[in-house]
């Protein structure tokens, strides 16, 4: 099994890792409001600080850089360790933005779908088409939960839906051939599958109270984070807690192998690299991004050249 390098280090919980063809990958930095380039030599330049809580990010087809901002988080330090808490106080609403990476400005694309606020959007895959998936983690206030769900909108700001309402999710991926999008429930500890019907459309299930199917469920004190998908279609989750690593999944079977990351608040993982099979992966509560090499390759991303 490939050693863990740790790449850079002083983050502040950092996310949504997207490699770029110069070999830097771009994290957010949840707990600074800030979106951060990575160079190969562990040094980091600020590319934009939108605020809030910048966390999921995929390149779109014109280059740029897209965001879900989940509003942001109360923070809690606890052993040394950096720990999201419930709703900031200056929240104001979640949000999906376009970043241009060559002047750091900031654009809203979405803040409501059919006249609803979003309230923590979370993770982001784009699809052939140029089309982008995204989940909503919702929002955990004293005594409440705003609800969230599965969503896609049209990058150019035009278009957006709710494809499901109600779970709150968190990562999200497309399988190989795209025509299922997988996404992961965070406290319910399940990764589910949705049969992609249309743009923003997926099939509906018997009961609209259980949505998609179910790929794999874990037991104990695991909760799920982000994902992405390899090139054989196994999906890759972050775990964290009670098995903190990535966790490989058979998307047929269900069988989950693990791959053991040093932070119990692992939160994602992206694929780059000539071969495809260099691995970089948000160590979120150390504030690390640490970087691996794979068994097999990643699934190459829509729009990355």
């Amino acid at each position: 099994m490939s050693a863990v390098e740790i790449v850079a280090e002083g983050l502040h919980f950092p996310e949504g890792p997207v490699w770029m063809q110069d070999g830097s990958v771009i994290v957010v930095e949840i707990a600074a409001g800030r979106v951060t380039r990575v160079l190969p030599d562990g040094r980091t330049e600020t590319i934009a600080t939108p605020g809030g809580g910048p966390n999921g990010a995929a390149i779109g087809p014109d280059g740029a850089l897209y965001l879900c901002n989940n509003g942001g988080f109360e923070w809690i330090r606890q052993d040394g360790l950096l720990i999201p808490g419930h709703i900031a106080a200056d929240y104001t609403t979640g949000r999906i933005e376009r970043i241009d990476l060559a002047t750091g400005t900031v654009e809203r694309l979405y803040d409501a779908c059919d006249g609803r606020p979003l309230s923590g959007p979370n993770d982001i895959v784009f699809d052939a088409s140029g089309g982008f998936w995204f989940t909503d983690l919702g929002k955990i206030r004293d005594r409440a939960t705003d609800h969230g769900g599965l969503y896609y909108a049209k990058p150019d700001g035009s278009g957006i839906r709710c494809a499901v309402y109600g779970p709150n999710m968190n990562g999200v991926s497309l399988s190989p051939d795209g025509r299922t999008v997988y996404t992961a429930l965070t406290m319910e500890r399940t990764l589910l599958a949705f049969d992609i019907t249309g743009p923003g459309e997926v099939a509906p299930s018997p009961l609209a109270a259980l949505p998609g199917r179910v790929v794999t469920a874990f037991a104990g004190h695991i909760l799920l984070d982000s994902l992405a998908v390899d090139a054989d279609g196994n999906i890759c989750v972050a775990t964290i807690a009670g098995h903190p690593g990535i966790a490989s999944v058979d998307a047929g079977t269900g069988v989950q192998t693990w791959r053991d990351m040093p932070d119990l608040v692992t939160t994602n993982i992206c694929f780059g690299g000539a071969d495809m099979r260099d691995a970089w992966v948000t160590l979120s509560s150390t504030g690390r991004l640490a970087k691996t090499r794979w068994d097999r390759p990643g699934l190459k991303l829509a729009h990355y050249g």
